[in-house]
Order: C-alpha cells, then structure tokens, then sequence
C-alpha cells in the first residue's frame, strides 16, 4: 500500500482551500454586482457546483475512489437535477 497516495501533500489541500476561497468570495461579490435575480442565482449555483466538485474531490477522497462510486454519485446528481427541472415550471 503506497503511503503517499492516501495522504496527499499539504501543498494540494492548500491549493484546493484557497480554490474555495476564491469561489466563495466571487459568490459574495455577485451579491454586489446587481445582476439579475435569475442570472445571480444561476452563477452562484453554478459556483456552488465548483466547490461541492473540490470538496467532494480532494477533501473526500473520491478522486482515488473506483467507479462504482462515481456511477453512484452521478446517478443522484442527474436524480436531483431532473427533480429541480420539474420543480421550475411551478417557480
């Protein structure tokens, strides 16, 4: 078992939680650019997407998880968005 692969270095969480603190602070500065109620809700979602990918990626490990898992994953992600994309038309 390779130690190296199931503790990364410090240097790649740093990166990843500076990554996070950027987007974060984009979503804050959308608040201030007086876009669209539609258009600021679709960046901060879309910016929302970015970091749950990040998280999900290197502070959960799933980058060196197999397929299964993936598939998994991706299956409730396409379930919940044609769950939201029903819900639009009652918006």
């Amino acid at each position: 078992m390779d130690h190296a692969q199931h503790n990364p270095p410090v240097k790649q969480y740093l990166i990843v939680f500076t990554a996070l603190g950027v987007l974060t602070g984009l979503t804050v500065s959308l608040s201030y650019m007086h876009l669209s109620h539609h258009v600021g809700i679709a960046l901060a979602a879309l910016i929302s997407a970015a970091k749950c990918t990040l998280i999900a990626t290197f502070f959960m490990h799933l980058k060196n998880e197999n397929r299964g898992i993936t598939f998994t994953i991706l299956t409730g992600i396409f379930l919940v968005s044609v769950l939201i994309a029903a819900l639009i038309p009652d918006v």
